[in-house]
């Protein structure tokens, strides 16, 4: 795949939100038969988070194919702002499911329900295993991507995972336990939602990072820095900054050369620094560059 397109960067991640969607709608009703049938809220709080999944990752299907229009007069940078804003939305969706698990899950410690069924452990086994594969393939393709809204539907799936691990857990020690343990039930639920809080937290910080033109990677700006050093004509680079547009990166630099030299040597010097950056980092998209001279 060629990382410095961002249609074909788009057309993967979207295949790979689809079949996240397609994955997480099929656990999602399972969780949730299984969690009414087998008397577990922690299955059914899990299944709610799998809900999510589905909403969360429809936007992100929006937000990737928004996101690879090419530049136009109003937006000459590219739409690529709409991963971060995708992002964003999908970290608030974790929050708002969140706060109504714990809400849920307190009216269940205080009330405590029937004793799970054994059978809700294997459907907890085949969704931990299922997510975690998905985990993996996800991250792999955001890195190939390098997008961050990708990363972050990857952390959606390690964080169903790890909330379905916990459900595991409280499971086990209420049905092993018996009467008078069936809210370690709930208590797993409670436990799933601070999680989930934490992971969108996480991921609303890297969205909002992006939205303003943090400096997202101080080893990028020292590649790009290393790289421009090695072109012949340059002296010194004055200053580097790098925004993120969606999965690729746009360079602002100023570089020192002879001021002896005429404005066409100049102009070709700038011109090999964005070629040799874009042919070295391909997650550069562009590079725009101020020539500053110099009086040896």
């Amino acid at each position: 795949m060629n990382q410095n397109n961002p249609v074909e960067s788009s057309q993967t991640g979207i295949k790979t939100t689809i079949i996240g969607i397609v994955l997480s709608a099929f656990l999602g009703v399972l969780k949730l038969i299984g969690g009414i049938i087998g008397h577990s809220y922690a299955l059914i709080a899990d299944a709610i988070e799998s809900a999510t999944d589905v909403v969360t990752s429809t936007l992100l299907l929006v937000g990737l194919k928004w996101s690879a229009k090419p530049a136009d007069e109003n937006h000459p940078y590219g739409h690529g702002k709409i991963e971060a804003l995708t992002a964003l939305f999908i970290s608030l969706a974790l929050l708002v499911a969140s706060f109504a698990i714990i809400k849920e899950s307190i009216e269940h410690i205080q009330n405590p329900h029937k004793i799970p069924k054994p059978f809700t452990l294997l459907i907890l086994l085949f969704v931990i295993i299922s997510k975690e594969i998905m985990y993996r393939y996800v991250l792999r393709k955001a890195k190939q991507t390098n997008s961050e809204v990708l990363k972050a539907d990857a952390l959606h799936h390690r964080t169903d995972a790890v909330t379905s691990i916990a459900a595991f857990i409280g499971i086990s020690i209420a049905i092993f336990g018996g009467k008078g343990y069936e809210v370690a039930d709930d208590w797993a639920a409670l436990f799933a939602a601070i999680f989930i809080i934490y992971n969108a937290l996480k991921i609303a910080r890297s969205a909002c990072g992006e939205l303003l033109d943090e400096n997202m990677s101080k080893d990028l700006n020292e590649n790009i820095i290393a790289h421009t050093n090695k072109v012949e004509g340059v002296f010194k680079v004055e200053q580097c900054h790098s925004r993120k547009m969606g999965a690729f990166y746009h360079v602002d630099m100023h570089i020192w050369v002879d001021g002896k030299l005429s404005v066409e040597i100049g102009h070709e010097i700038a011109h090999q620094v964005k070629n040799k950056l874009k042919e070295k980092i391909p997650q550069i998209l562009d590079v725009h560059i101020h020539i500053e001279p110099i009086i040896k």
